[in-house]
C-alpha cells in the first residue's frame, strides 16, 4: 500500500499526503486527487500554494483547529486566494474559556482545548479517550468535514496542527464510509510517524504550541495503530459502525453515496 507516493512533497508543511490508492473491501482502490490531508498549513510557500491549486486543485480546506488556534496562529496564505473556500470546523466545544476570549486576552498557555489532558490510565487510553470525545462533542463538525469531502468543485484539503489526531480520525472515518480495509485505515493513520520529528520541530517553533509540546517526551505524540485500531472498533460496538454513527448526527443515504463517488468514482 505505502510505497511513498502519497507523500505531498511541500516545503511548508511536513506531513501531508493523498487518500487516493488506498484498497477497499471489494477491491477498488481510492481515487488520488480527491481528499488530501496535512498538518498546519501556516508556513505555506508561494511555491506550496501554487502545487496545491495547480496540480491538486485544491477548492476547499477543511480546518479542524479551535477557533483559539485560529486566532493565535492567524490567516494562513491559502485564506487568500480566491478560489479557495476554507470551512472551520472545530473538532472541540467552542465555548468557555478556550475560545472565547477576545484579541487582548488570549493566554496562550491555557487557550489549547487539550491543556485539560487526563493523566490518567496509559498514553494510548488517553488518545482513545480525546478521539471518542471528537464524537461526543461535535458530531456536527465531523459530519460537515465529510460533506465538504463529497464536493466536486476541486480536491479537498483537510488538516489540523500535526494533521496527527484530529485529522486522523476524520480522514479514517471518511475511508470506512468508502469501504477502504480496516488494515489500510489504520496503517495510513500510522504513517504519520515516519514525518512525527519533523512535525514537532515545525509546531515548537510556534508560541501557540512549544508549552503542550515541550510538556511532554516525544514518544507520547506517536501515532500507535492500536489506537486508531481500537478506535474504529468502539465505534463498531458501541454504534454498529461509523455510518450508523454518522446517521445519528445527520448523514443520509445520499451522503454515503456522494463520498463514495468521490473517492471511488
Amino acid at each position: 500500500m505505502d510505497d511513498g507516493t502519497r507523500w505531498i512533497a511541500l516545503d511548508g508543511a511536513a506531513n501531508a499526503r493523498d487518500l487516493g490508492g488506498l484498497p477497499t473491501l471489494d477491491g477498488r482502490t481510492t481515487r488520488r486527487g480527491r481528499i488530501l490531508r496535512a498538518d498546519n498549513l501556516q508556513d505555506l510557500t508561494v511555491t506550496d500554494v501554487r502545487l496545491l491549486i495547480d496540480d491538486y486543485d485544491v477548492k476547499n480546506i477543511i480546518d479542524l483547529r479551535s477557533n483559539a488556534e485560529i486566532h493565535l496562529e492567524g490567516p494562513g496564505p491559502l485564506t487568500r486566494i480566491p478560489s479557495v473556500t476554507v470551512h472551520q470546523l472545530s473538532l472541540f466545544p467552542e465555548s468557555g474559556r478556550h475560545t472565547d476570549a477576545t484579541a487582548d486576552t488570549v493566554d496562550v498557555d491555557k487557550a489549547m482545548p487539550w491543556q485539560d489532558r487526563s493523566n490518567a490510565g496509559s498514553e494510548q487510553d488517553r488518545s482513545l479517550g480525546i478521539y471518542l470525545g471528537y464524537l461526543n462533542d461535535r458530531g456536527d463538525s465531523i459530519v460537515a468535514a465529510l460533506r465538504v469531502m463529497t464536493r466536486t468543485d476541486g480536491a479537498s484539503l483537510v488538516h489540523c496542527a500535526a494533521g496527527k489526531d484530529r485529522t486522523g480520525v476524520v480522514c479514517a472515518l471518511a475511508l470506512d464510509v468508502a469501504g477502504v480495509t480496516r488494515e489500510a485505515i489504520v496503517a495510513d493513520y500510522a504513517q504519520t510517524g515516519e514525518r512525527l520529528d519533523a512535525v514537532l520541530r515545525r509546531l515548537r517553533a510556534s508560541d501557540t504550541y512549544a508549552a503542550d509540546l515541550n510538556s511532554r517526551p516525544a514518544d507520547t505524540h506517536l501515532p500507535h495503530a492500536a489506537v486508531m485500531d481500537k478506535f474504529l472498533t468502539r465505534v463498531d460496538e458501541e454504534f454498529g459502525g461509523t455510518i450508523n454513527w454518522l446517521t445519528l448526527h445527520g448523514w443520509t443515504t445520499d451522503d454515503t453515496d456522494a463520498l463514495h463517488t468521490r473517492l471511488l468514482g
